[in-house]
Parts: C-alpha cells; sequence; structure tokens
C-alpha cells in the first residue's frame, strides 16, 4: 500500500501536465481550421474519389 503513495501524486502531476499542454495548444489557435469543411465539401479541389 505504500507505492500508492507515490503513484498518486505522480499521476496527478502528469494529468496536469496533460492538461496545461492541452490548455496551450487550445489557446495558439492550433485547433482552428480557417478553410473549414464548409468550404471544402463545395470545391471540386479536395475530390475522394479514388483516381482511375
Amino acid at each position: 500500500m505504500n507505492i500508492l503513495t507515490y503513484l498518486i501524486p505522480i499521476s496527478l502531476i502528469l494529468g496536469g501536465v496533460g492538461l496545461l499542454a492541452f490548455v496551450f495548444t487550445v489557446r495558439s489557435n492550433q485547433y482552428d481550421d480557417p478553410e473549414g469543411n464548409a468550404r471544402r465539401i463545395l470545391s471540386d479541389e479536395y475530390d475522394d474519389k479514388p483516381k482511375s
């Protein structure tokens, strides 16, 4: 049971680091797509059909 005294704080610290990394990526606009799917679906440039 002594191992839990080490594992619980380590897991909380790693979870906090992951949360901080996620918040950083959201604030730096890394998930923004300026063109977006709404424009892409109307364009012939982005064709999903396989080439023959």
